[in-house]
């Protein structure tokens, strides 16, 4: 049995995990959801929200056997959580989501793709404090192979997204790298390249990469077959 700590994306929440967690608990393991600060049930301030914050909420919610697994900019907090305090968790899993390299900021790493498909549909707060995606895109980069039951379901629940911890740059050092990893690559994301995702684990050993047929939005699209995969990866941990 392993026990899994989830970690949404921008914009989303705990609440995207809804059918991953039963998934799981069905294979015999122990599953949990955290919103980030800022996102679902969370009342931090937009203003006061930090990659550190994110960091420190991943950190109280794991214990030395928890498997941590980060969605889209999930990757960033769930890294910075490695870096701190390695000893607090088992492994780290990224879905679709950004590998940090050192020294810069998640912005950063999504720059460095050549493809930006999310960009035409990024909303901008006046302020800079945030950002949203236009509603009438979201569907197409998120949800595209989703039911409608489930699309349904997120689009209304969808916060703003802090600027702050996703432009703060992460400094990696040897205590990240002892943590195992793996990776699971979207090959029909439409947020971010299915080829960028390739790219940021090229040099990863191949049996620590997997891949699933889906959208940014596994957890919707193929909850049963995501929550197998990481049955899988578990085990070899």
């Amino acid at each position: 049995m392993a026990d899994f700590l989830l970690i949404h994306g921008s914009c989303h929440g705990a609440w995207c995990w809804r059918d991953v967690i039963p998934a799981l608990k069905a294979l015999g393991h122990n599953a949990r959801a955290i919103d980030m600060p800022s996102h679902g049930d969370d009342p931090t301030p937009l203003e006061q929200v930090t990659l550190a914050g994110c960091r420190d909420a991943i950190l109280a919610a794991s214990t030395p056997e928890t498997i941590v697994v980060g969605h889209s900019w999930g990757g960033y907090p769930i890294s910075a959580a490695g870096e701190a305090a390695p000893e607090k968790m088992r492994a780290l899993i990224y879905l679709c989501a950004y590998v940090p390299i050192s020294g810069l900021s998640m912005i950063d790493m999504r720059k460095r793709a050549k493809r930006q498909p999310l960009m035409p549909a990024v909303r901008r707060a006046e302020d800079g404090l945030s950002y949203t995606f236009d509603p009438d895109s979201l569907r197409e980069l998120f949800y595209h192979d989703c039911p409608e039951e489930t699309v349904a379901y997120a689009m209304p629940r969808l916060c703003p997204q802090a600027t702050r911890p996703q432009t703060t740059p992460l400094s990696l050092t040897a205590r990240y790298q002892t943590l195992p990893k793996a990776y699971i690559r979207c090959a029909n994301d439409q947020a971010i390249p299915p080829e960028y995702q390739a790219e940021m684990v090229q040099d990863w050993p191949r049996d620590r990469v997997f891949s699933l047929p889906t959208s940014h939005s596994p957890f919707f699209a193929a909850p049963s077959a995501l929550a197998a995969l990481l049955d899988q990866i578990a085990a070899t941990f």
